[in-house]
């Protein structure tokens, strides 16, 4: 992760990417709102909206709070906003996850994720060119026993497509006080015109 800081403040071109991504989450906002950023990893988000509470599961400096997101140490009804970026596929049992967030958000809070997208196009390069897998037989809803070997990047880069396409019914089904209002799929890369489909981005709102 520090690393990946360093290659933050270092490289001005993934800088200049990253800001594009950000302010895109910015834009689906609940406006001056409190912020609960899960998986902040670099804390980089924190510079665009500081008036986040920036938490990982993996002990960091430049972190508010260390915590797992299947179980937050928050009071109900915390948070406006939530943001994971890139974290949803990361998490072991995604039903906790999201029965916490309904329960710290705010009426009419908003949840903003953005995830890999496998499309025809992007499926390759996931499975090909990327150490971590893609799974289309998962049912990520399903409650699977904790794994003591489990590594904080163990992850199913298909979570989302799962969730929201594929079983999207299952989601509905489980958590129907969320709403989908916004999703966006990006089969190119805004800024290197690679196609690699690489993110959507999901905004939801706490009714």
């Amino acid at each position: 992760m520090q690393s990946h800081k360093e290659a933050w403040e270092q490289k001005p071109v993934l800088k200049k990417l990253y800001t594009h991504w950000y302010k895109e989450i910015l834009q689906q906002f609940k406006p001056e709102g409190i912020c609960l950023e899960i998986g902040g990893g670099t804390g980089n988000f924190k510079e665009f909206y500081p008036n986040t509470i920036c938490t990982d599961i993996v002990n960091l400096p430049w972190l508010d709070l260390i915590t797992t997101a299947e179980k937050l140490p928050f009071k109900k009804h915390s948070f406006d906003n939530i943001i994971l970026f890139d974290v949803l596929h990361h998490i072991e049992n995604p039903y906790y996850f999201f029965s916490e967030a309904l329960r710290v958000l705010k009426t009419n809070g908003r949840l903003i994720m953005m995830e890999p997208f496998i499309s025809v196009l992007s499926w390759p390069v996931y499975h090909f060119l990327h150490p971590e897998p893609v799974n289309f037989n998962s049912s990520p809803l399903e409650i699977v026993p904790a794994q003591k070997n489990r590594q904080p990047f163990d992850s199913n880069q298909a979570t989302a497509n799962q969730l929201f396409y594929n079983k999207r019914s299952q989601f509905q089904k489980n958590f129907p006080q969320f709403e989908i209002v916004h999703k966006k799929q990006s089969e190119v890369d805004p800024k290197s015109r690679t196609i690699v489909s690489r993110f959507k981005v999901y905004r939801f709102l706490f009714l």
